[in-house]
């Protein structure tokens, strides 16, 4: 498999067709552990917004601010509704 194709890709040219099904095999295991793969995502996913909120600071920072701001404000009114419904 060459080191350009993502490992859940099959390559061409293969002319047995037991290395092609053990090739397409490989791949659908691999697709099948990065679908399943969850906390490997979340990671992922979290150093994309990481990066991507800190490239918008230094593009913006009066903007990250005010979106703290607002963060920390929405969470703030979840956590005080949510304690307001368990004192009822």
């Amino acid at each position: 498999m060459s080191s350009e194709l993502p490992d859940t890709a099959v390559p061409l040219g293969i002319s047995d067709p037991v290395e092609k099904a053990r090739a397409e095999l490989k791949a659908a295991l691999a697709a099948i552990e990065h679908k399943a793969n969850l906390p490997k995502r979340a990671v992922i996913a979290t150093d994309r917004a990481s990066r991507e909120a800190r490239a918008y600071a230094q593009r913006n920072p009066a903007g990250a601010a005010a979106a703290a701001v607002g963060v920390a404000v929405a969470v703030g009114a979840v956590v005080w509704g949510i304690a307001r419904l368990i004192a009822r």
